[in-house]
């Protein structure tokens, strides 16, 4: 799973060495969200032209309203995985954060819709599902505020307590039931006579698209995506599960640094869980997966899975490769963050003409996984080089050594991470202090989107790849207290909104 992070580009304090240069990246992926963006101001502008005769309160109604039907259509389009559209994101790490904010701004328009009620009595053309569309609506709206409250607020504000993903996942797949009602409600509801008919042509075929959609993923997508695999070897090194599958039927065909959705239905894991596909292409099709103990599905593995248990992949997706860099290159991962570059390593031959060095940082020598297949990239490629970095032995890792290290020029390579943003961040930091500038334009988190520096050096970017948790395929950003405290707050504000005006409307 990709993100990318501006660096920022003033020039370096004397004697402090520069950081590798950061890989320049196709303004490609930044045509997902600008497309998903374009709808909904289209509904948003003719909701407000077409129905600006009656009033601006009703005007903006409209206007609100339209944009969050498109808005929760395209969630469920993006909720689908749609692998041509992927691309136009950079990964399916950054097309499920705007399928997030997708939700949460389809929430917030809703509220608004809700409270500027229009007023077409005099006006509309009555249908005889006229009242029923009507209370469809009003339902859709309280349960659709409900489940995408839950899904923005994992953990339950005021109490601590964090929803267990299996729910969390089970009532998430209510969003598409109860989107179909809000389209029954656009569909019936009544509207004045004599509109231009743009709007309702718009509505109604991003409503269709996104209950096709919700349907494609619960009915078809399970028997068309997943490939059937069984449990050839399963080993235990540490806090670490390493999983080699063998296909059963047609293998899958994938690229190093991609990742796949892995369930185990037999064994009582039917929730599907992604994670990075540690091996490369091999001519029998077996894939390896090491999984570290980070939540319950993932603890639970070595007391599931055995020998010929049968498991089912879905993917693969992501869009983490290093081909797109330079002819230098430093690899820096943290913990199981190796996984990603355990594959791009088996995959180097001797051909490979770019200079890599690696450098795995983990707090204790028991976590340092795949050094077999390390040791044999750098025997059969001499150009690759690789060196593990023990926390509780060597020390912290610095910006000055992670490029010292490397035995070419840091400052012409580029720089590829992949882990908790923690020691990105502990970098980027070490490095500013030396420089004697200011650390918030470097950072970033896997939950958040690129943060723009006021300088770039060449318009180029960092690579960054957010380790797959059981939670799904982003972790959080190191900040939880802080983050729950804002959406509680947020919450707050919400929920007296909406009893606000329910007091209101009482008799």
């Amino acid at each position: 799973m990709t993100d990318a992070v501006h660096r920022a580009g003033d020039v370096p304090a004397p004697g402090f060495p520069t950081l590798p240069r950061l890989p320049v990246m196709s303004p490609l992926p930044m045509m997902g969200p600008l497309l998903v963006a374009l709808p909904c101001l289209l509904a948003a502008l003719l909701g407000f032209n077409t129905y600006a005769p009656y009033g601006a309160d009703a005007a903006l109604g409209i206007a609100v309203g339209a944009a969050a039907v498109v808005a929760m259509a395209q969630t469920l389009i993006l909720a689908a995985r749609p692998p041509l559209v992927e691309p136009l994101f950079g990964g399916l790490d950054r097309m499920y954060r705007v399928h997030k904010w997708l939700g949460i701004s389809a929430m917030v328009l809703m509220i608004l819709h809700q409270q500027i009620e229009p007023d077409f009595e005099r006006t509309v053309r009555e249908t005889g599902l006229g009242g029923l569309g009507a209370e469809a609506g009003e339902l859709a709206f309280n349960a659709l505020l409900a489940l995408i409250a839950v899904s923005w607020f994992r953990r339950l504000p005021f109490i601590g307590l964090e929803i267990p993903y299996q729910i969390w996942r089970f009532s998430h797949r209510f969003m598409g039931a109860l989107f179909a009602i809000v389209v029954f409600h656009q569909f019936f509801v009544d509207m004045p006579t004599g509109v231009d008919p743009s709007l309702s042509m718009l509505l109604n075929t991003f409503g269709i698209a996104g209950v096709a959609a919700w349907i494609f993923t619960e009915l078809v997508a399970p028997q068309l995506r997943r490939r059937e695999f069984t449990v050839s070897e399963i080993s235990h090194t540490g806090d670490t599960t390493t999983l080699k599958l063998s296909p059963k039927g047609r293998a899958m065909r994938w690229r190093p640094g991609q990742f796949a959705f892995v369930r185990a239905p037999e064994a009582g894991l039917s929730e599907p869980h992604p994670f990075t596909i540690t091996s490369a292409p091999r001519p029998d099709g077996a894939l390896t997966f090491s999984i570290r103990a980070l939540g319950g599905w993932t603890r639970s593995l070595p007391a599931t899975l055995r020998t010929g248990t049968r498991v089912q992949v879905e993917g693969p997706y992501g869009r983490f490769d290093f081909r797109k860099g330079g002819a230098r290159q430093i690899w820096l991962a943290d913990g199981i963050g190796i996984t990603p570059f355990l594959a791009w390593a088996e995959s180097l031959t001797e051909a490979e003409r770019r200079d890599i060095h690696l450098v795995h940082c983990v707090w204790t020598q028991e976590q340092a996984i795949g050094l077999e297949t390390l040791r044999a990239a750098a025997a059969r490629n001499p150009r690759f080089s690789f060196e593990v970095v023990v926390t509780t032995r060597d020390g912290r890792l610095t910006a000055e050594r992670l490029i010292s290290a490397a035995p070419f020029a840091g400052k012409d390579a580029d720089l590829w991470f992949c882990g908790p943003t923690g020691l990105k961040d502990g970098i980027l930091k070490d490095r500013t202090r030396c420089r004697g500038g200011s650390a918030s334009s470097s950072s970033n988190s896997p939950e958040k989107g690129p943060v723009t520096s006021p300088r770039q050096p060449c318009g180029s970017r960092l690579r960054l790849l957010a380790p797959l948790s059981p939670a799904g395929p982003f972790l959080p950003d190191g900040n939880l207290k802080r983050k729950s405290l804002r959406r509680q707050q947020a919450l707050r504000s919400v929920l007296q909104i909406v009893f606000s005006r329910r007091k209101e409307t009482l008799p």
